[in-house]
């Protein structure tokens, strides 16, 4: 049964339509079974889920997939959970991570808040990603910003003592309310020192969009915190 606070909670993440290539559908067909997860299965058996016990990442809104495929190949001993919204860019991820025969990789087509609370077992994760979510930057809108105060508790229970938090985003307004949302939330600890961000971690790769606005002279913003 869903609680009542969650019932009323702001959405940053539905599911969105979008047009597939004949690929990204073929890719449901194809390779769903062995990548999908759904939220109608409950909790997950991590041991189960992935054959073994490795390091777990969780990352929310891995938009077309690419960085998120990158890290499964370069870290073959972590496993990784993607959840997105945009049916497309799972379509590609799964149809990209197939071909490569990507075994330490599980994707959900869902809602970040429904996942996490129904599906994603307590202090079980090393890290938890989120790259480059929308910065809903129109005033009246910023409340539909996914680092709010019940997301970020939601993540803190799911990551490990001693596990990280890795944010980014390349606007700068909203990279100031990532600071002051982590700065406030209770058992972290900004890596990088109070109120201060960090040089992008090697692990995360830089996206074409990342490039895109880099050239555009955008900024970018890295924010690290563990869970104590």
């Amino acid at each position: 049964m869903k609680t009542e606070f969650k019932k009323k909670a702001i959405r940053s993440y539905v599911i969105r339509g979008g047009r597939m290539t004949d690929g990204q559908q073929k890719a449901f067909d194809q390779w769903w079974p062995e990548y999908g997860l759904s939220l109608f299965d409950g909790m997950l058996d991590l041991r189960e889920t992935f054959g073994r016990e490795a390091p777990l990442v969780i990352e929310v809104g891995f938009g077309m997939g690419d960085s998120l495929l990158a890290m499964a190949k370069a870290e073959p001993d972590k496993d990784f959970i993607g959840i997105e919204v945009h049916p497309p860019g799972v379509g590609r991820l799964i149809n990209e991570a197939g071909k490569a025969d990507i075994r330490n990789l599980k994707v959900y087509l869902a809602d970040a808040l429904d996942v996490l609370e129904d599906c994603i077992p307590l202090a079980c994760a090393d890290r938890f990603q989120l790259y480059f979510p929308d910065p809903w930057h129109k005033k009246k809108h910023n409340k539909r910003r996914i680092v709010q105060p019940q997301f970020v508790e939601l993540v803190r229970e799911r990551l490990k003592p001693g596990g990280i938090f890795h944010l980014a985003t390349d606007w700068e307004h909203y990279a100031d309310h990532m600071m002051e949302a982590m700065a406030l939330a209770p058992g972290f600890k900004n890596q990088g020192g109070e109120y201060c961000f960090v040089e992008r971690p090697d692990f995360r790769p830089v996206t074409k969009f990342e490039q895109r606005g880099s050239r555009l002279g955008h900024g970018i913003w890295d924010l690290v915190f563990e869970r104590v």
